[in-house]
């Protein structure tokens, strides 16, 4: 981790007052090919169908209805990252995956992607942002927190790595619980309550 990033980092949640902040930070292409997170909420017709602006409008509404989808980054007040994370119930593209499909009936929480802004990759943000969010569902009642890393080969500016790596969450306590995908596992951390 760069020092004088941890310094300057404050992690504050997506409410309708900081919708300019993320705006900002996903930029005009809604942070990755028209996504503004709406990827794991859609069925592939649907995000297709809504990629851009229909979905920065879909996730506006959704902040604007007081739901808080997730957390914002800021580096001296500029927002330079951003990390989904809610009931997994908030996702519905998870259950339709194969490979991502539940586990078990335990109530867990989800963290299913990060964005980085471009000049703050490779400086230690995912692992910040990740303890955020931890830190975030466990004030919010959740027991267990589950994500989706991809196992990394080699290059770590890959774009599909999204959706966090797995030596960012083993160094965070999460163990792996399922593996249907030869790169990408289940993976939770139990919330001490």
């Amino acid at each position: 981790m760069d020092k004088s990033l941890s310094k300057s980092l404050e992690f504050h949640p997506l409410i309708p007052e900081r919708w300019h902040k993320l705006e900002r930070l996903f930029g005009k292409h809604g942070a990755a090919g028209g996504c503004w997170c709406m990827w794991w909420r859609q069925t592939r017709a649907e995000f297709n169908r809504q990629r851009g602006e229909p979905n920065r409008i879909a996730f506006r509404t959704i902040v604007e209805s007081g739901i808080v989808p997730g957390l914002l980054a800021y580096s001296d007040g500029e927002p330079v990252g951003w990390c989904a994370v809610e009931p997994r119930e908030s996702y519905p593209a998870l259950d339709r995956s194969r490979t991502l499909a539940r586990v078990d009936c335990e109530p867990v929480w989800s963290i299913p992607c990060f964005y980085v802004a471009r000049h703050f990759r490779g400086r230690g943000l995912m692992p910040e942002l990740l303890a955020a969010a931890i830190n975030w569902a466990g004030r919010h009642g959740a027991p267990i927190v589950e994500a989706y890393p991809i196992e990394p080969k080699n290059n770590l500016n890959n774009s599909t790595f999204y959706t966090g790596v797995v030596p960012v969450f083993r160094r965070a306590g999460f163990v792996e619980v399922c593996r249907r995908s030869k790169r990408r596992p289940i993976m939770r951390k139990t919330i001490d309550q």
